[in-house]
This record gives C-alpha cells, structure tokens and sequence, in this order.
C-alpha cells in the first residue's frame, strides 16, 4: 500500500503577503521559503488557465516541526469572489486554530485587521470536555474557528 500524508491547505489570496503577513502576526506561522513565482507551460496545463503566473509562499503552522503548511497564493489574472464566504457554503470552510489562550487570539485576529464572525461560546460536550470556541474572519474574509479544549480528567 502506498504512503499517504497531507501536506498542505492552499488559500488564495487577492494580496499574498497581506495575507501572509495576518498568519505570520496572528498565529504565529513561519515562512518556508524560497516565495513561489510559477509561471509557464506547465503551470498552465497544470491549473487549465493559459498565462496564469502563481505568486506566494509556503507558512509552517504553529505545533509542527516539519507538519503540514498552509499554502498562501495569488493568481494573475484573478478570479476574485464577489461575497465572503459563509460558514455553511459547500466546500472549503474554515481552518482552526487550538490555544492555550483564545481570547489572548481573539484581540491578536482583531489588531491584525480581522474580524469577529461569530460569538465567543463555552460548552461542555458530553463525552469529550469543555470547548471554548469562536469563528473569526482574516483580513480576506477566510473563516478561521480558534479554539481551546479542556478535556474532562476522567477521559484520560
């Protein structure tokens, strides 16, 4: 059987280092260079779009040595939505975040130009332990759920 492991969620961004610069300040994430400028032949073919340049980087997210990334791009020529999206649309949703701290995150996401998409709740599920949780939006409009469990000790 073959190996199988996930490396990366892709954003695409209207301004990259905008956009990469709000995960860099909010969340912590690294830079994993080189930037990307992809352009050509190839890329074409690989995306179905003739004379598509790719422009962006690559962030190492928080807790993860050599882990997953999340891809920040930006294509010209673009194809920019029209309204944010909701959190109940088809498709991609939301990334999260876990903290020791959510409201510690919360004013971070706030100063860095996001903003609230939902309320700050705390609720104890049955099973599991206490979630307190909040969906924000980053300064592009992605959904981002920061969260923070407090497992029950009889669970452990």
């Amino acid at each position: 059987m073959e190996t199988i492991r996930f490396s990366h969620t892709n954003i695409i961004a209207k301004n990259w280092r905008k956009l990469a610069q709000f995960y860099i300040d909010t969340f912590g994430c690294e830079p994993v260079y080189p930037e990307r400028d992809l352009s050509g032949e190839w890329i074409d073919k690989l995306t179905n779009i003739n004379g598509v340049t790719i422009k962006g980087i690559h962030l190492k997210l928080p807790g993860y040595h050599d882990g997953p990334a999340l891809e920040i791009f930006e294509h010209t020529p673009p194809f920019l939505r029209k309204k944010h999206p909701a959190i109940n649309h088809q498709g991609f949703g939301h990334i999260a975040f876990h903290t020791d701290d959510v409201e510690k995150v919360l004013k971070k996401v706030l100063t860095n130009g996001g903003e609230k998409y939902g309320e700050l709740v705390e609720k104890d599920i049955k099973g599991l332990g206490i979630l307190k949780v909040i969906y924000v939006r980053d300064i592009e409009g992605n959904i981002i759920e920061i969260q923070h469990w407090t497992i029950k000790s009889n669970l452990i």
